[in-house]
């Protein structure tokens, strides 16, 4: 399908994502579904909102959450028409629970995790996360997604993304071919080959999402904010492997054309 014609997000949108690697949805589930999830996962904290004085760690992990709100706010009538738009109407599994969930507290101190990385997504049977594998086909991951549960500002441990690192990432990732690199390789020059992509913020109100390409460079940093950041970074994920005999989805047109292939 022309990327004209593509439901769900404008043409521009379509071409920023394959340019940048991400696209930004405001308004993706509703403030009031939010606050409903922000609540939830308060309470698995055993912390409070009204109680700053126990907030002594710079992040605590939840992991993911099957429960109805979390499924709705990634289930929208508007993210289901952007997965489409993205990855191909078919070509993806609904989420079925979001996580995991990094909570970052306000600290004078970073919790030793923020160092650039790009998601790896199969080989995870092996206890060694860093053999932890991706490839040029993406398996296993159709995006990567950022869910703003609450206020997120520029101090506020916004998540950082290298734009445009995707395509170096893919370029990289050709010549090892179905069997892609690990962790370890891909980290292995702490990803020198992207530090001139411009870098971005994944700032948003409550109810944003980042549709990011599961190839973009990323990293968190410390909150330097006053109030606690809740955000959820699951996968989509994909409904099969990749199928050549399928025009390529948007995911897949950045890849060749990083790699210099036809589209």
């Amino acid at each position: 399908m022309p990327l004209s014609q593509t439901p769900g997000l404008t043409a521009r949108q379509v071409e920023d994502f394959i340019a940048d690697g991400f696209v930004r949805l405001e308004g993706a589930f509703s403030p009031e579904l939010a606050r409903t999830c922000r609540d939830a996962l308060w309470a698995d904290t055993g912390l409070s909102p009204d109680d700053p004085a126990g907030w002594t760690q710079s992040v605590i992990r939840i992991g993911w959450k099957s429960s109805p709100p979390f499924v709705e706010a990634a289930n929208t009538a508007r993210l289901h028409a952007a997965y489409d738009a993205l990855v191909g109407a078919g070509r993806w599994l609904p989420p079925q629970c979001l996580g995991s969930f990094p909570i970052r507290f306000p600290s004078a101190e970073g919790a030793g995790d923020e160092g650039w990385h790009v998601d790896v997504s199969f080989g995870t049977e092996n206890p060694d996360f860093m053999e932890w594998r991706v490839n040029v086909t993406s398996r296993g991951r159709a995006l990567l997604m950022l869910f703003l549960f609450s206020e997120v500002g520029p101090r506020d441990a916004p998540t950082r993304i290298r734009k445009g690192s995707h395509r170096v990432t893919a370029r990289e990732l050709l010549p090892a071919g179905e069997a892609g690199l690990s962790l370890r390789e891909l980290s292995a020059e702490g990803y020198a080959s992207t530090r001139d992509c411009p870098e971005t913020l994944a700032t948003g109100a409550p109810g944003t999402v980042y549709l990011c390409h599961p190839f973009l460079v990323h990293a968190a940093q410390r909150h330097e904010g006053t109030e606690p950041r809740f955000m959820a970074q699951p996968a989509l994920l994909p409904s099969g492997g990749f199928d050549p005999a399928k025009p390529p989805s948007p995911v897949q047109i950045a890849i060749r054309r990083a790699c210099g292939l036809s589209v």
